[in-house]
Protein backbone atom coordinates (compact mmCIF):
# COMPACT_ATOMS: atom_id res chain seq x y z
CA UNK A 1 0.00 0.00 0.00
CA UNK A 2 1.44 3.68 -0.68
CA UNK A 3 3.18 5.56 2.19
CA UNK A 4 0.80 8.56 3.17
CA UNK A 5 2.71 12.03 4.56
CA UNK A 6 0.22 13.91 6.01
CA UNK A 7 0.70 17.26 6.72
CA UNK A 8 -2.44 18.93 8.61
CA UNK A 9 -2.84 21.67 11.35
CA UNK A 10 -6.05 21.07 12.31
CA UNK A 11 -5.61 18.12 15.25
CA UNK A 12 -9.25 16.38 14.67
CA UNK A 13 -8.86 16.61 10.94
CA UNK A 14 -5.24 14.54 11.15
CA UNK A 15 -6.30 12.12 13.45
CA UNK A 16 -9.12 11.67 11.18
CA UNK A 17 -7.74 11.69 8.37
CA UNK A 18 -4.43 9.15 9.52
CA UNK A 19 -6.83 6.70 11.04
CA UNK A 20 -9.42 6.55 7.99
CA UNK A 21 -6.11 5.55 5.73
CA UNK A 22 -4.44 3.14 8.58
CA UNK A 23 -7.52 1.02 8.37
CA UNK A 24 -7.25 0.42 4.96
CA UNK A 25 -3.75 -0.50 5.38
CA UNK A 26 -1.30 2.59 4.70
CA UNK A 27 1.20 3.14 6.84
CA UNK A 28 0.98 6.87 7.58
CA UNK A 29 3.14 9.59 9.28
CA UNK A 30 1.32 12.96 10.25
CA UNK A 31 2.99 16.40 10.54
CA UNK A 32 1.41 19.32 11.68
CA UNK A 33 3.45 22.10 10.28
CA UNK A 34 5.47 22.33 7.32
CA UNK A 35 8.81 22.56 8.99
CA UNK A 36 8.13 19.18 10.54
CA UNK A 37 6.76 17.94 7.11
CA UNK A 38 9.94 18.61 5.28
CA UNK A 39 11.41 17.29 8.04
CA UNK A 40 9.85 13.50 7.89
CA UNK A 41 10.79 13.50 3.56
CA UNK A 42 14.02 11.99 3.71
CA UNK A 43 13.39 9.45 6.70
CA UNK A 44 9.78 8.61 5.47
CA UNK A 45 9.98 8.14 1.53
CA UNK A 46 6.30 8.37 1.23
CA UNK A 47 4.68 7.71 -2.36
CA UNK A 48 1.92 10.82 -1.77
CA UNK A 49 1.65 13.74 0.46
CA UNK A 50 -1.28 14.86 1.38
CA UNK A 51 -1.00 18.86 2.64
CA UNK A 52 -3.17 21.05 4.42
CA UNK A 53 -2.70 24.65 2.68
CA UNK A 54 -3.33 26.86 5.68
CA UNK A 55 -0.56 25.86 7.65
CA UNK A 56 1.34 27.70 10.40
CA UNK A 57 4.92 28.71 9.83
CA UNK A 58 5.60 27.69 6.09
CA UNK A 59 2.37 27.70 4.35
CA UNK A 60 0.82 25.00 1.97
CA UNK A 61 1.91 27.11 -0.71
CA UNK A 62 6.03 27.40 0.05
CA UNK A 63 5.48 23.47 1.00
CA UNK A 64 4.29 22.47 -2.19
CA UNK A 65 7.18 24.35 -3.99
CA UNK A 66 10.18 23.39 -1.51
CA UNK A 67 8.83 19.57 -2.24
CA UNK A 68 8.56 20.66 -6.22
CA UNK A 69 12.42 21.56 -5.91
CA UNK A 70 13.96 18.50 -4.88
CA UNK A 71 10.84 15.73 -5.92
CA UNK A 72 8.26 14.98 -8.07
CA UNK A 73 6.29 13.09 -5.40
CA UNK A 74 2.44 13.59 -5.68
CA UNK A 75 0.60 15.78 -3.85
CA UNK A 76 -3.06 16.34 -2.87
CA UNK A 77 -4.36 19.61 -1.77
CA UNK A 78 -6.43 19.77 1.56
CA UNK A 79 -8.26 22.77 1.22
CA UNK A 80 -11.63 23.76 3.38
CA UNK A 81 -13.88 25.40 0.26
CA UNK A 82 -13.26 23.66 -3.32
CA UNK A 83 -14.61 27.42 -5.13
CA UNK A 84 -11.26 28.90 -3.08
CA UNK A 85 -8.64 31.03 -4.86
CA UNK A 86 -6.92 29.42 -2.78
CA UNK A 87 -7.00 25.64 -5.01
CA UNK A 88 -5.83 27.72 -8.30
CA UNK A 89 -2.82 28.89 -6.44
CA UNK A 90 -2.23 25.75 -4.91
CA UNK A 91 -2.42 23.97 -8.29
CA UNK A 92 0.18 26.64 -9.86
CA UNK A 93 2.51 25.81 -7.12
CA UNK A 94 2.59 22.48 -8.07
CA UNK A 95 -0.11 20.49 -6.84
CA UNK A 96 -1.76 16.90 -8.60
CA UNK A 97 -4.68 17.19 -7.44
CA UNK A 98 -7.11 18.67 -4.34
CA UNK A 99 -9.41 17.22 -1.55
CA UNK A 100 -12.84 19.42 0.31
CA UNK A 101 -12.25 18.83 3.95
CA UNK A 102 -13.78 17.18 5.26
CA UNK A 103 -13.66 14.24 3.31
CA UNK A 104 -15.17 10.21 3.54
CA UNK A 105 -12.26 7.83 3.93
CA UNK A 106 -13.69 5.97 0.38
CA UNK A 107 -13.21 9.67 -1.03
CA UNK A 108 -9.46 9.76 0.02
CA UNK A 109 -9.03 6.28 -1.20
CA UNK A 110 -9.87 6.59 -4.22
CA UNK A 111 -8.14 10.22 -5.13
CA UNK A 112 -5.06 8.80 -3.86
CA UNK A 113 -5.15 5.67 -6.12
CA UNK A 114 -6.18 8.28 -9.00
CA UNK A 115 -3.19 10.04 -8.46
CA UNK A 116 -0.32 7.40 -8.50
CA UNK A 117 -2.10 5.44 -10.95
CA UNK A 118 -1.08 8.32 -13.59
CA UNK A 119 2.84 7.38 -12.72
CA UNK A 120 2.09 4.19 -13.25
CA UNK A 121 0.50 4.09 -16.75
CA UNK A 122 1.08 4.76 -20.21
CA UNK A 123 -1.00 7.38 -21.09
CA UNK A 124 -3.63 5.40 -22.74
CA UNK A 125 -3.90 3.10 -19.77
CA UNK A 126 -2.82 -0.17 -21.61
CA UNK A 127 -0.13 -2.31 -20.34
CA UNK A 128 3.35 -1.53 -21.45
CA UNK A 129 4.48 -3.77 -24.55
CA UNK A 130 7.97 -5.89 -23.52
CA UNK A 131 10.94 -4.44 -24.84
CA UNK A 132 12.32 -1.24 -25.29
CA UNK A 133 10.37 1.30 -26.75
CA UNK A 134 11.37 4.36 -29.06
CA UNK A 135 11.57 7.57 -27.83
CA UNK A 136 9.31 10.49 -29.48
CA UNK A 137 11.37 13.45 -30.56
CA UNK A 138 9.13 16.57 -31.37
CA UNK A 139 11.80 19.40 -32.02
CA UNK A 140 13.82 19.63 -29.11
CA UNK A 141 11.41 17.47 -27.11
CA UNK A 142 12.17 14.01 -26.70
CA UNK A 143 9.65 11.93 -24.57
CA UNK A 144 10.69 8.43 -23.49
CA UNK A 145 7.33 6.83 -22.52
CA UNK A 146 8.61 4.08 -21.00
CA UNK A 147 11.07 5.02 -19.11
CA UNK A 148 9.14 8.26 -18.28
CA UNK A 149 11.55 10.95 -19.10
CA UNK A 150 11.57 13.66 -20.96
CA UNK A 151 14.13 15.67 -22.44
CA UNK A 152 14.04 19.75 -24.07
CA UNK A 153 17.68 19.88 -25.82
CA UNK A 154 19.47 17.09 -24.31
CA UNK A 155 18.68 18.23 -20.60
CA UNK A 156 16.01 16.22 -18.58
CA UNK A 157 12.49 18.23 -17.45
CA UNK A 158 11.65 17.33 -14.08
CA UNK A 159 7.46 17.02 -14.79
CA UNK A 160 4.87 16.57 -11.81
CA UNK A 161 3.13 13.65 -12.26
CA UNK A 162 -0.16 15.24 -13.57
CA UNK A 163 2.19 17.34 -15.92
CA UNK A 164 4.25 14.18 -16.98
CA UNK A 165 0.46 12.08 -17.45
CA UNK A 166 -0.75 14.88 -19.80
CA UNK A 167 1.75 15.67 -21.93
CA UNK A 168 1.75 11.53 -22.10
CA UNK A 169 -1.72 11.52 -23.10
CA UNK A 170 -1.47 14.57 -25.37
CA UNK A 171 1.11 13.62 -27.44
CA UNK A 172 -0.08 9.82 -28.10
CA UNK A 173 -2.64 11.48 -30.62
CA UNK A 174 -0.72 14.97 -32.28
CA UNK A 175 -3.32 17.06 -33.45
CA UNK A 176 -6.15 15.80 -32.04
CA UNK A 177 -7.90 18.35 -30.07
CA UNK A 178 -9.40 17.31 -26.72
CA UNK A 179 -11.88 19.40 -24.33
CA UNK A 180 -11.37 20.14 -20.62
CA UNK A 181 -14.09 17.56 -19.42
CA UNK A 182 -11.67 14.61 -21.41
CA UNK A 183 -8.71 15.65 -20.14
CA UNK A 184 -10.39 15.24 -16.60
CA UNK A 185 -11.92 12.04 -16.77
CA UNK A 186 -8.56 10.51 -18.83
CA UNK A 187 -5.80 11.91 -16.83
CA UNK A 188 -7.32 13.24 -13.56
CA UNK A 189 -9.88 10.73 -13.38
CA UNK A 190 -12.59 13.24 -12.54
CA UNK A 191 -15.79 13.65 -13.85
CA UNK A 192 -16.85 17.17 -11.95
CA UNK A 193 -16.95 19.65 -14.35
CA UNK A 194 -15.66 22.36 -11.87
CA UNK A 195 -12.59 21.14 -11.66
CA UNK A 196 -11.39 22.14 -15.09
CA UNK A 197 -9.03 24.69 -13.24
CA UNK A 198 -6.96 21.43 -12.67
CA UNK A 199 -6.52 20.95 -16.50
CA UNK A 200 -6.22 24.97 -17.10
CA UNK A 201 -3.16 25.13 -14.30
CA UNK A 202 -1.35 22.08 -15.17
CA UNK A 203 -0.80 23.07 -18.69
CA UNK A 204 0.55 26.21 -17.61
CA UNK A 205 3.07 24.40 -15.55
CA UNK A 206 3.45 22.45 -18.52
CA UNK A 207 4.15 24.92 -20.85
CA UNK A 208 6.36 26.85 -18.50
CA UNK A 209 8.27 23.75 -18.80
CA UNK A 210 8.63 22.89 -22.22
CA UNK A 211 7.67 25.50 -24.29
CA UNK A 212 10.04 28.05 -25.49
CA UNK A 213 7.71 30.43 -25.59
CA UNK A 214 4.62 29.27 -23.03
CA UNK A 215 2.74 32.53 -24.29
CA UNK A 216 3.29 31.28 -27.71
CA UNK A 217 2.97 27.32 -27.61
CA UNK A 218 4.05 25.15 -30.10
CA UNK A 219 3.55 21.93 -28.44
CA UNK A 220 0.52 22.19 -25.97
CA UNK A 221 -2.10 24.56 -28.00
CA UNK A 222 -4.85 26.14 -27.23
CA UNK A 223 -8.06 25.51 -29.40
CA UNK A 224 -10.57 28.26 -28.49
CA UNK A 225 -14.14 27.23 -27.64
CA UNK A 226 -12.33 23.45 -27.71
CA UNK A 227 -9.66 22.73 -25.29
CA UNK A 228 -6.34 21.30 -25.99
CA UNK A 229 -4.20 19.48 -28.59
CA UNK A 230 -0.56 18.51 -29.16
CA UNK A 231 0.96 20.52 -31.85
CA UNK A 232 0.80 19.94 -35.27
CA UNK A 233 4.62 20.82 -35.01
Amino acid sequence: MPRVLLIEDDAAVRDGVTLALRRRGHEVAAAASGEDGLDLLPAFRPDIVLLDLMLPGKDGFEVCRRIRADRQLPIIMLTARGDDLDVVLGLEAGADDYIVKPARGEVLEARIRAVLRRTALPADGAAAEPGPAPVETYGELAVDRAGLVVTKGGADLPLAPSEMKLLLFLSATPGQVFSRQQLLEHVWEHSYHGDARLVDACVMRLRNKIEDTPRSPRYVQTVRGFGYRFGPL
